[in-house]
């Protein structure tokens, strides 16, 4: 009975500031392996060790602790279910003892049914996403968690849309009050044309779908990040900065094309085409660097790191 309060307060500490227990094999083996237990425990098998290089490994543990904390939170939190992480490089004898081949992979260790192949939440064969994991863990423990990414929004993603939305209506106001033939304009409806563009390569669609949220604040150092470190996920303030990033690209681009067409006096097609130079070279090498930031094989690069 020690063992078991002990367990439930190593829990308790240890999701509050990581979410997730860090267990070795001693442990494993004594508070997993052994019987009789009354308790489930979610475990992630993973390798983080940096000269592994697993990127899916990193993105996994960030979901996993998601998924850790919305139980902690969940109005039926109790000591029924546990979750524990484990290393290949600090515990390879139980990825040994229970035939996990590689990582990033998570198991449904049960206290009273038998181990089968739906316990098994492989990630090379599933979405590495927090909500397809609730969904896996509700059905094997049978026991409903509040998904903690909902629970606590970035405060100031709504008023961002609200902002953007009431942006474009009052836009579009003046724009029917100061001349209704701008329906006719092909000038118009090419910039309606290269926004929807911008928005796509941006990852305007991605975010719709994966419903990512604006900017995520880490609890164990109380920043707030606006850029993902992954290239495989993305949030809605990165996706605004990248669409900022194209409009300067186009923007110089469309000076670029005026200047050297244009029948105006020299001096105004010089500043011009400076103007545009400057954009497209400055823009184009803090998109290649964010590029990088997310990937860190990315060979290309102009002007700055």
């Amino acid at each position: 009975m020690g063992e078991w309060w002990w367990l439930w307060w190593v829990s308790l500490t240890v999701v509050a500031f990581d979410r997730v227990m860090r267990m070795n094999t001693t442990t494993f083996n004594h508070f997993v392996l052994e019987k009789p237990r009354n308790y489930s425990v979610i475990a992630m098998f993973t390798a983080l060790q940096r000269f592994r290089s697993c990127e899916p490994c990193k993105l996994a543990v960030k979901e996993f602790q998601i998924l850790a904390a919305s139980w902690r939170f969940s109005s039926e939190f109790s000591s029924k279910v546990f979750f524990a992480m484990l290393d290949f490089d600090e515990s390879p004898e139980v990825f040994e003892t229970l035939q996990v081949k590689g990582g990033p992979v998570v198991l449904h260790l049960s206290a009273k049914s038998k181990f089968t192949a739906d316990d098994i939440y492989n990630f090379q064969v599933r979405d590495i996403s927090v909500h397809h994991m609730f969904t896996w863990v509700d059905e094997r423990t049978g026991r409903w968690m509040v998904n903690f990414r909902t629970r606590q929004p970035i405060h100031c993603y709504y008023p961002f849309k609200l902002g953007i939305s009431l942006t474009l209506i009052g836009g579009l106001v003046y724009v029917l009050k100061w001349n209704r033939t701008f329906i006719f304009s092909k000038n118009f409806w090419a910039v309606l044309a290269l926004c929807f563009v911008i928005l796509m390569l941006s990852g305007g669609m991605w975010i719709h779908i994966r419903g990512a949220p604006f900017a995520e604040s880490r609890t164990h150092t109380g920043q707030t990040h606006y850029i993902h470190d992954m290239y495989i996920f993305q949030y809605v303030a990165e996706m605004s900065i990248i669409s900022l990033f194209y409009m300067c690209l186009t923007v110089g681009m469309v000076l670029l094309n005026t200047a050297a067409t244009s029948r105006t006096n020299i001096v105004r097609r010089k500043i011009m085409s400076v103007t545009g130079v400057c954009l497209v070279v400055i823009f184009f090498s803090w998109l290649l660097s964010l590029f990088r930031l997310k990937d860190r094989f990315y060979p290309y690069r102009i002007l700055m790191n």
